[in-house]
């Protein structure tokens, strides 16, 4: 598990568009954190670094958007689901070349494939947050490296 203090908003832009300019086809990163956290927030920084010009915003009620940009976006939000909802069609969108983000993935955790990236994001007041990494699967252990050694 890695960690990196973030001081402000921006600091959180950069490096969601780090990850996002680093994306490959397949990538999936899934997000947790409490209400306001800034998942979202930091889901739009990924969406800038995949290149996508549409305005990026959670899909809390249609579970799933859709964003065209260098590779799609599969933009998830798994808050009100569970193993009883049957979302089990989500996974089709695992491999579909593009990169999917799934906020609340532990609630789906049965559907997530052995290798993706989890980041944890705690709010520590005002703008300041607590990124915690964890990389299952050597790909994402190298993406994780390189988008930390860009943020120092």
């Amino acid at each position: 598990m890695k960690e990196l203090l973030i001081n402000n908003l921006e600091e959180t832009k950069v490096l969601g568009l780090k990850m996002g300019k680093l994306a490959f086809p397949n990538m999936m990163v899934v997000l947790e954190g409490d209400l306001g956290a800034g998942k979202t927030t930091f889901s739009k920084a990924i969406a800038l670094g995949l290149e996508i010009k549409e305005i990026v915003n959670s899909p809390t009620f249609v579970i799933m958007k859709t964003y065209k940009g260098r590779l799609p976006l599969y933009h998830i939000d798994a808050y009100r689901l569970s193993e009883a909802s049957e979302d089990e069609y989500l996974e089709e969108y695992f491999e579909q070349g593009g990169v999917v983000i799934i906020e609340w993935g532990k609630n789906i955790e049965y559907l997530l494939p052995k290798e993706y990236l989890l980041i944890s994001i705690k709010d520590l007041g005002l703008e300041k947050r607590k990124f915690s990494f964890k990389a299952f699967g050597m790909k994402y252990q190298k993406l994780l490296e390189e988008v930390l050694k860009w943020m120092h």
